[in-house]
């Protein structure tokens, strides 16, 4: 075959492999980035409380029961679509639910639980992000789900709604708490 049908195939080659790469792409779920904690220890940390008078959260507060640990702050707009599905959670007593207040201004996590409600149970600030860093966490809101042991078993990326309770979360819980 001459070289010039061969060079012909190459632009050819190159948009089936770039529609190829884009097609992988689409068919992926963007909230399902994998994380590298998985069935790994939650970090040590100890954060401070967002107000004097209260204890601050650390990971010794996880010990013993499968719980939510949910990344929020007063900036994060998502959150505030979150919330009421937390606020059922803790009425419920369903799960324990631990916050970590992300890069937020001293007294703003605070007044912003004040405004919407407080479904934690232990929070703690996490003002310079550090803890934030170890989690792997992109953005708020992520919840982590830490089973009796104080291993990570899931990673919740965006907002638990009802419907990621009903069909992610609650089957995950009851099974975490199942185990011995």
């Amino acid at each position: 075959m001459p070289m010039k049908n061969l060079s012909l195939f190459i632009p050819l080659g190159l948009f089936s492999a770039f529609a190829g790469l884009l097609a992988i792409g689409l068919n992926r779920d963007p909230s399902a980035i994998p994380s590298v904690l998985i069935d790994r220890p939650m970090p040590e940390f100890a954060l401070s409380s967002l107000q004097s008078k209260e204890p601050g959260l650390s990971r010794a507060d996880l010990a013993g029961r499968v719980s939510l640990v949910n990344v929020f702050a007063s900036w994060c707009g998502i959150c505030v679509v979150e919330h009421p599905t937390l606020m059922k959670l803790s009425a419920s007593q369903s799960v324990p639910i631990y916050g970590i207040n992300w890069k937020d201004a001293p007294g703003s996590g605070q007044a912003w639980l004040t405004r919407y409600g407080d479904p934690y149970l232990k929070k703690g600030a996490d003002a310079n992000g550090r803890l934030a860093i170890e989690l792997g966490v992109t953005g708020a809101p992520e919840t982590f789900v830490v089973d009796r042991s104080g291993r990570i078993r899931y990673k919740q990326i965006g907002a638990i709604t009802d419907e990621v309770w009903e069909e992610k979360l609650k089957p995950l819980i009851a099974k975490l708490e199942a185990e011995s």
